[in-house]
């Protein structure tokens, strides 16, 4: 399976915070899934951080690497099809991420509720 973490599991994942749940967590560890963080989390960790909203110690970026999972650019592709959403989620983050997850045939790992509302596949993680 080929998962795409929300930018909220990956800061549990990188924490081992108690927030995610036992079969994310599993699905996660196990060496046949591929595991993917998109460039979209990297961003939206920066711009909380630099709020002064959120605190990550370290580089996002090299914590995708340190984690043994694989960086997922964000492609023109993805921001048109995040563009054409229905306005279902106002987060602009989640939406590209839930484009990724589409075009890329990905599984999103995520406790957003909201995100069941676009029909892209996804493993609970709350």
């Amino acid at each position: 399976m080929e998962l795409l973490l929300d930018t909220h599991v990956f800061l549990w994942w990188d924490a081992a915070a108690p927030q995610l749940g036992k079969s994310a967590a599993a699905a996660i560890r196990d060496a046949a899934n591929t595991v993917f963080v998109s460039a979209a989390s990297v961003w939206e960790i920066a711009i909380k951080r630099q709020l002064g909203r959120l605190s990550f110690p370290g580089s996002p970026a090299e914590a995708i690497g340190r984690n043994g999972f694989l960086p997922l650019p964000i492609l023109p592709r993805h921001a048109e099809n995040a563009a054409a959403l229905p306005a279902l989620h106002a987060d602009p983050f989640d939406r590209m991420l839930v484009a990724q997850a589409r075009f890329a045939g990905l599984t999103i790992v995520t406790a957003d509720r909201k995100l069941a509302a676009y029909s892209v596949p996804q493993l609970w993680a709350g």
